[in-house]
């Protein structure tokens, strides 16, 4: 056992730990929330380095003497398996942080003692799994984990409702997994995944397998139009396990995606279509979900949106690698691979500190209105300037990390040959234009959001009595936001340590390349006479830029002049004259109308006069459209035949007694 899989085994038995020695504390609820922090902390942490560690090394085997008695739980560290474990590892760590001060006026510790180190302990033993019972038991143990922390406050029906979605659209999911590893079984005759990779599938089998995985997974990852338990789960659970869920969570599913599909399959088993269909799936998540999110008001529900449209970029770049694959360009495709990778790491990164600044918010207002909130800057600085952190990188702007996955991507799609067929040919850059649209709609998007949540005068009480949070949230707030930076200016001595993926499953390398991240100063995917980044020369230039201008603007000795507010002939401005959340995008809500199909109603009081407009009452409901045109109609007809055969079910004796002869009458013509 090599010290990268002890490690790993020791951020397992740590989560492990926390789930029985935490909630034993329950008497002294300051000591509970210590050890779940401590314990939770040492996971993430152990988890980190055996990443790091595990990138590099050799793969690692061992085998525990549990699970069904003739299948002991087979584990393995390889490349794959440590960068998953890397990036649990790095969210897990400050969220554990943050999570001591968030929880410290939880009423009910003791379910999320549990629950939560449980969540954790079964993303790891996802990455680290190498049998399909195995998987599969890491894999429900995370799903039936994180059921218990989205409806921990189930005395709102609101977290009732989206529990019991996001636990039947899990199983789903797991039984659709099931099935693709019951047919690599049916090949391999063993459940084991080094069987697995040595088996032979035919085109026809293959295909069932993919279908099967692809379908699974993107149903946990939130793909588009499997998200429908997503919007509804994120917001309501904690803010920490939001952060999780995720940050994380989602990417064990692009983990799973990639074991089956890379690896066990095999990457020379790839059809060109498989690519083509993950690409689709890609550029319609990223762009749906950008532009839902656009159009909500409740502040974690549109990070949840944000999660869909990042899951879409990641398979942008997933479907990209597919694609070149099967095309016999080995060194670009390893490029797609490695820019979703990079992504997969950033949007931990960003997102998780997206989602703990959402709850730096909500314990400060009580609200996740962002119509009712507004100034905060002035009364959350701290909260205000690490989120605004999180909204450069999420909006894919320089230095932050954000830019250079999607970078990577987009350089991906330029230097893609030409594609046999006219569908790949048009494919590729239309999925490129998805991607700019996506990155544009996003920037649009948070800018709205830091706008009416810190900008401008409080719209409420709750936001004008805001205070800032204590120093553990910020810590742990502060660690992303510090790697967000890093990742974002020193890429080049990243892109080496993810090299080691695609050598694993493509058998091929990004750095053997001329050029290809030689200098920590610039990033070079392929070849300098294609393209190439710096970051700490832009990072110069635009302080550099923004000296001067401020240095023009402001020059010594220059007495600052104030004056009153312009608000249109009024002496006095408020809340009420400044720009809202719905209002910010309405232009794009007239733009993309017939995607959105919004219903307005609007109500004019004129009490005094007829000619007096006392009160104007503007109301505007979006739906998503998969859960309307999808989820509905499914839900309808389920319920319907439950009432038949409920009403089936309270007949009398006599209509059992004739189920029974017509059955034995069909058996009779059937088989006599």
């Amino acid at each position: 056992m090599t010290a990268a899989l002890a490690l790993a085994l020791t951020a397992c038995g740590a989560a492990l730990a926390a789930a029985l020695i935490a909630p034993c504390l329950q008497s002294s609820p300051a000591r509970q929330r210590r050890a779940l922090t401590l314990l939770l902390a040492t996971s993430g942490l152990c988890a980190l380095l055996a990443g790091w560690s595990g990138m590099t090394a050799t793969a690692a085997e061992t085998v525990l003497p549990l699970g069904l008695p003739w299948l002991p739980i087979h584990l393995r560290l390889d490349a794959l398996g440590a960068f998953f474990l890397l990036v649990i590892g790095i969210l897990s760590l400050p969220v554990a942080i943050y999570g001591h001060g968030y929880l410290r006026h939880e009423a009910r510790l003791t379910p999320l003692a549990i629950f939560l180190p449980l969540f954790a302990l079964g993303m790891m033993g996802v990455a680290l799994a190498d049998d399909a019972f195995a998987f599969m038991l890491f894999w429900e143990l995370m799903s039936v984990a994180s059921y218990f922390l989205v409806t921990h406050h189930h005395q709102h029906a609101e977290n009732r409702k989206a529990g019991f979605i996001y636990l039947l659209m899990a199983h789903l999911a797991g039984l659709m997994i099931m099935g693709s590893f019951a047919t690599l079984y049916a090949a391999a005759d063993s459940f084991t995944f080094s069987a697995m990779r040595a088996a032979h599938l035919s085109p026809l089998w293959g295909s069932a397998a993919f279908l099967l995985a692809a379908c699974g997974f993107a149903t946990k990852a939130g793909v588009v139009p499997m998200h429908g338990w997503l919007p509804d789960a994120h917001p309501v659970a904690p803010s920490n396990v939001s952060a999780l869920m995720s940050g994380v969570m989602l990417k064990v599913a692009i983990f799973g995606f990639i074991r089956v599909v890379w690896d066990l399959i095999g990457a020379a088993e790839m059809q060109w279509w498989w690519g083509a269909l993950v690409l689709a799936a890609g550029s319609s998540s990223a762009v749906s979900g950008v532009l839902m999110a656009l159009q909500q008001h409740d502040l974690k529900r549109l990070l949840a949106y944000h999660s869909i449209e990042n899951i879409g970029i990641i398979l942008i770049g997933l479907g990209l690698s597919m694609l070149l694959t099967e095309a016999g360009h080995p060194t670009i495709a390893a490029l797609g691979l490695i820019a979703a990778l990079y992504h997969t790491i950033n949007h931990a990164l960003f997102k998780g500190l997206l989602f703990m600044g959402a709850g730096a918010v909500l314990h400060a207002t009580g609200s996740r209105n962002m119509e009712a909130m507004g100034g905060l800057i002035h009364r959350m600085p701290w909260t205000a300037a690490l989120f605004l952190v999180a909204c450069i990188s999420i909006s894919a702007l320089p230095p932050f990390n954000g830019f250079v996955s999607e970078w990577l991507t987009f350089q991906t799609a330029l230097m893609a040959p030409q594609l046999d067929g006219t569908l790949l040919t048009a494919i590729v850059p239309f999925s490129a234009a998805m991607l700019a649209l996506a990155g544009a709609l996003a920037a649009t998007c948070f800018v709205k959001v830091f706008g009416v949540v810190f900008l401008g005068h409080p719209r409420s009480d709750l936001a004008a009595d805001a205070r800032e949070v204590d120093g553990w949230m910020k810590l742990g707030m502060a660690m992303p936001a510090l790697l967000c930076l890093l990742l974002g200016l020193l890429p080049s001595l990243v892109i080496p340590l993810l090299d080691h993926v695609p050598r694993l499953l493509l058998h091929t390398s990004l750095m053997t390349t001329p050029d290809a991240g030689q200098h920590w100063l610039w990033l070079t995917p392929i070849n300098t006479e294609r393209a190439s980044y710096s970051a700490p020369i832009a990072l110069i230039g635009m302080l550099l830029l923004g000296g001067i201008a401020f240095w023009r603007l402001h020059p010594m000795g220059a007495a600052i002049r104030r004056g009153a507010l312009w608000s249109c002939g009024n002496p006095h401005t408020h809340a009420r004259m400044q720009y809202n959340a719905t209002s910010f995008a309405q232009p794009l809500r007239r733009i993309f109308a017939d995607f959105y199909q919004p219903v307005e109603h609007a109500h004019s009081a004129r009490q005094r006069h007829p000619l007096l407009t006392t009160k104007v009452r503007h109301v505007v409901h979006v739906s998503d459209m998969a859960v309307q045109h999808l989820y509905q109609p499914i839900g309808r007809f389920a319920l319907r035949i439950a009432a038949i055969v409920r009403h089936e079910h309270e007949r009398g004796i006599h209509a059992y007694l004739a189920y029974t002869f017509a059955t034995v009458l069909v058996l009779l013509a059937v088989f006599a």
